[in-house]
C-alpha cells in the first residue's frame, strides 16, 4: 500500500469518538502513535442499518478467537464489511465489548465534560451512542464491537487477561472495505485495561483507495468461507447498483 496516496488523514486524541460512511474500495489505516491505544469500532450498512457487524459469525466462520491479517469482518447477513489486508500488531480483540460510565467512574473517577471539558473521562458505550445518534441509531442498535490494538487472551482457568504490551507505538492495521459501511469508532480505554490513570492514546487515521480484489487475494482465500462471503457481498453490491471496483 502506497501510504503517500492517502486522500484523508487526521489524528484522533484518546478518549474521543468519530464516524464516517466509507464506500466500497476504501482502505482505512489505523496507526497507534504512542503505544497503548484502543480503538472501539462498529459497522453498519448505511442503506439498511439493521445490517450490522456480527462478532460471533466473524470468529466462528474463520475458526479464530482474534483478528489479524487475512481475516474478514462479517455482517449478520453473511456479507463482508471489510478485510484486514495489513496488520503489524497481530492480535485485535472482538469479544470483550466496551466500557460504560460506571466502569470508567469506578476505575478512574468521574470527570464530567461540564467541569473538565476535553479532559473528561468518556466511556465507549456513550461514545458509540453519540456517534450512532447522528444516524438515527440508539441503544438497541449497539452490538459486540472490535477493539483494535487490544489483546485479551484466555488463561488456563478460562480468565480473559488483558495484555498492555500488545499495542506498540507505530503499530498499524489496514481495513479494506468490500461494501459501503457506516463506521463508528472511539478511542476510549479497553474494558479490561487496569491502568492507574485514564488512558489517552492518540490514533492516526488515513484513507486510501484500493483497486479490485484479485482472484488470488489473501483475505479472499484465507478460508473457504471467505470466498463465499466475497461472492455474497459482490452479488449484493451488483443488486444494489453500486459501481464496479476498478483495478
Amino acid at each position: 500500500m502506497d501510504i503517500s496516496r492517502n486522500f484523508f488523514s487526521a489524528t484522533i486524541e484518546g478518549g474521543k469518538h468519530w464516524s464516517w460512511v466509507l464506500g466500497a474500495g476504501t482502505v482505512l489505516r489505523l496507526t497507534d502513535l504512542e503505544g497503548g491505544a484502543n480503538v472501539g469500532m462498529l459497522f453498519y450498512n448505511p442503506a439498511n442499518t439493521l445490517e450490522r457487524y456480527n462478532a460471533p459469525d466473524t470468529l466462528k466462520c474463520q475458526h479464530t478467537f482474534k483478528l489479524t491479517r487475512g481475516h474478514c469482518l462479517y455482517s449478520d447477513m453473511g456479507r463482508i464489511f471489510c478485510s484486514i489486508t495489513e496488520d503489524s500488531v497481530g492480535w485485535h480483540d472482538t469479544v470483550c465489548g466496551t466500557t460504560d460510565g460506571a466502569q470508567v467512574a469506578q476505575r478512574w473517577g468521574e470527570r464530567s465534560y461540564q467541569d473538565f471539558r476535553n479532559d473528561w473521562t468518556q466511556n465507549g458505550f456513550d461514545a458509540f451512542l453519540v456517534e450512532g445518534g447522528k444516524y438515527g441509531l440508539g441503544k438497541r442498535d449497539l452490538a459486540a464491537n472490535v477493539n483494535w490494538f487490544s489483546k485479551a487472551a484466555v488463561t488456563d482457568d478460562g480468565t480473559l487477561q488483558f495484555d498492555p504490551k500488545n499495542a506498540r507505538a507505530g503499530g498499524y492495521v489496514d481495513l479494506r472495505f468490500e461494501m459501503d459501511a457506516l463506521v463508528l469508532l472511539h478511542t476510549c480505554p479497553h474494558p479490561l485495561n487496569l491502568a492507574g490513570e485514564y488512558p489517552r492514546h492518540p490514533v492516526q487515521v488515513r484513507l486510501f483507495k484500493s483497486g479490485a480484489v484479485p482472484a488470488d487475494d489473501f483475505c479472499r482465500n484465507s478460508r473457504p468461507e471467505n470466498g463465499r462471503g466475497f461472492a455474497n457481498t459482490e452479488h449484493y453490491r451488483q443488486c444494489a447498483g453500486q459501481p464496479a471496483r476498478e483495478p
